[in-house]
């Protein structure tokens, strides 16, 4: 048979987490909340940023994106999963499955490269103050945000073209909840020693370069903190910091987990990927908002607005 007439009809099976309809149900309420907390959390950043004009620098503008793309990070994934546990079915079509893997790879790359723009941020905040304004004006902003997109996209279009051209085997169940790269590629009966050269070159990329630039960022953050006198100034300048710190090492933790893991299949490897694509994406919004006064005073004057409309 061709290729092409096997992808025409072809679908997947997502095994999910678990056949017992019992857990089923509890599964689908905890990923429904978390979907609805997610979006919800996230959305209410990015309103609070757009409608408050003091919000409007360089910092809240790469949260506003990074915002953006956790709420695509999470609907990639979610809510297929969602679907398939209340209808009780596995499948999903070969063109939802792609659609899904273009979307993750996507959005996984902006939530990357927005961290590692975000660590530059404060690295001039903090390590050149008095250039702040002139090295992140408006354009190098959107330049670098632009770039992001740009090299997110061209790799999760590059990647899908060449799963298209992949024939499969009988063989097509998905040992996990939503289509993962690695997971779709071993069930291929063609050759996909490019897939996984480019898998592997993006993935080494994508794991060395940003978070050697995050790391040289707080390197140089941490020598000039240690040079301010008094620890009010010590304590203010780490500050600015400790959320952005706190979500990269919640992304990055988890994400190593994932791909560390010996068995991404497996139930150990599952949770480590539901941290990593489910709940960074939820935790976000409640780690910018608790320590930020500016958030917390904007999204009370934004939930204030809209209890008054009601």
């Amino acid at each position: 048979m061709e290729p092409g007439n096997q992808t025409r009809v072809l679908e997947f099976l997502l095994l999910g987490f678990s056949q017992d309809p019992e857990k089923q149900c509890i599964l689908f309420g905890i990923f429904l909340s978390v979907f609805v907390v997610t979006v919800l959390g996230n959305l209410l950043i990015i309103l609070a940023i757009s409608s408050e004009p003091h919000l409007h620098t360089p910092m809240y503008f790469f949260l506003s994106n990074l915002s953006l793309a956790d709420i695509g990070f999470v609907a990639a994934t979610v809510p297929k999963m969602i679907v398939n546990i209340q209808t009780q079915r596995k499948s999903i079509s070969y063109a939802g499955c792609i659609t899904q893997m273009c979307l993750f790879m996507v959005f996984g790359g902006m939530d990357t490269f927005l961290l590692t723009v975000m660590a530059y941020d404060r690295f001039v905040a903090i390590c050149h103050p008095l250039h702040y304004t002139v090295i992140m004006n408006p354009r190098l902003c959107g330049l670098l945000v632009l770039m992001s997109w740009f090299t997110s996209l061209s790799y999760s279009l590059i990647q899908s073209l060449l799963m298209l051209r992949l024939s499969f085997c009988t063989n097509w169940i998905i040992p996990h909840f939503y289509c993962e790269l690695a997971q779709v590629l071993t069930l291929a009966c063609s050759d996909t020693l490019i897939n996984y050269i480019l898998l592997y070159m993006v993935t080494g990329f994508l794991g060395i370069v940003p978070f050697s630039g995050i790391l040289f960022s707080y390197t140089r953050i941490v020598f000039s903190i240690l040079r301010i006198p008094s620890a009010h100034g010590k304590y203010k300048a780490f500050s600015t910091c400790a959320s952005h710190l706190s979500v990269v090492s919640l992304f990055y933790g988890t994400g190593l987990g994932v791909y560390l893991s010996s068995d991404s299949s497996s139930w150990r490897g599952m949770i480590a990927s539901v941290m990593y694509t489910v709940i960074t994406p939820m935790l976000n919004p409640f780690i910018y908002s608790l320590r930020n006064r500016d958030i917390k005073r904007a999204l009370r004057k934004v939930l204030g607005r809209t209890l008054c409309v009601q």
